[in-house]
């Protein structure tokens, strides 16, 4: 399918990512921010989904969405022991946003995810905090690094270096053009079921860390539907060799931008695509799972594990002229 002009979740118009790294004391870690719009999500909440595809994961926020459908804050990545203290900065962020604008705020859903980066980083210090969150959501835009950034600093992906990586995809319904776009933290995947090259087994020999995807579309569909378009985020992990193991936490999280407008004090009008018009968006997703995964290896640098073993990238064996190449 067509990709957007950046080829990033950002294609998505108003959506803004950003970025804190943290590269000091053997830690090797971050936080990665996904701004769903330009506005206060709690007085304007958007159109949210959440799918658990294996619940081996620590993230805050998904029972509300799956209650509501909605979701009223940025999206952040983190690492493993990092959640809580993520959780807290983006209470301290929405406090402020909401006092900007004159609300009080008593009640608010943060949606926290994570990958255990203990391999690269020494996640029991935990230098993850209130700043960091804010620099991320200060310094968000709709063009931002890929690879070894922020959430993904310290991540690995079928025993390679992971990261951050996005994709995107575009095509039209009656006549307007419409965007989904995927922006994935990837730490997940044994070495021997990667299908775009073959790896030496023993890089890491099962399929455990997690995988978190970040799924937005402008596409006007409501939380149902959109959970069943996160459903094919399963469909670009199977392509490249996922079977979703045991010991790994696979979790799509997914938003519409698509406006509501409320027509009254209890009512509310929105638009939905009618249901058999989902295959594209189905496509979509599925094309853009796959490459964002792609995207967050091949932008990644290599890294040492704390151990001082290398940490090897994708690029180091398409580009060996033994690697044997499954697909094209």
């Amino acid at each position: 399918m067509k990709k957007g002009v950046r080829n990033l979740i950002t294609d998505v118009p108003g959506v803004r990512v950003g970025h804190c790294t943290v590269d000091r004391d053997a830690c090797h870690t971050g936080v990665t921010i996904v701004l769903p719009a330009c506005r206060n999500l709690v007085a304007e909440p958007v159109t949210g989904a959440c799918v658990v595809f294996n619940g081996y994961g620590k993230t805050t926020g998904l029972i509300q969405v799956e209650e509501l459908g909605t979701l009223e804050t940025p999206i952040a990545l983190t690492n493993t022991l990092n959640v809580g203290k993520v959780h807290d900065a983006v209470v301290s962020y929405m406090i402020n946003l909401c006092r900007q604008d004159g609300m009080e705020l008593h009640s608010v859903n943060p949606v926290v995810c994570e990958c255990n980066d203990s391999a690269i980083s020494d996640i029991q210090k935990r230098p993850i905090g209130e700043k960091e969150v804010f620099e991320a959501i200060r310094t968000a835009s709709d063009d931002f690094a890929q690879g070894s950034v922020g959430a993904g600093r310290g991540t690995r992906c079928y025993g390679l270096k992971g990261g951050i990586g996005s994709a995107s995809r575009q095509w039209q319904v009656d006549g307007h053009v419409y965007t989904l776009g995927v922006l994935v933290q990837s730490n997940y995947g044994a070495s021997r079921d990667l299908r775009v090259t073959d790896l030496p087994v023993d890089i890491a020999e099962c399929d455990q860390g997690s995988i978190i995807l970040v799924v937005a579309t402008d596409l006007p569909v409501d939380a149902r539907q959109l959970k069943r378009i996160l459903r094919r985020c399963s469909v670009g992990m199977a392509r490249l060799g996922s079977y979703i193991g045991h010991g790994s936490g696979e979790i799509a999280v997914g938003f519409s931008t698509s406006p509501r407008k409320q027509v009254s004090e209890h009512i509310w009008e929105t638009h939905v695509l009618d249901e058999a018009s989902l295959n594209d968006a189905f496509r979509a997703v599925g094309e853009a799972s796959e490459e964002a995964i792609l995207a967050s290896m091949l932008h990644a640098e290599p890294d040492m594990t704390l151990e001082g073993k290398r940490v090897s990238t994708l690029r180091d064996f398409l580009l060996n002229k033994d690697a044997k190449l499954l697909r094209k």
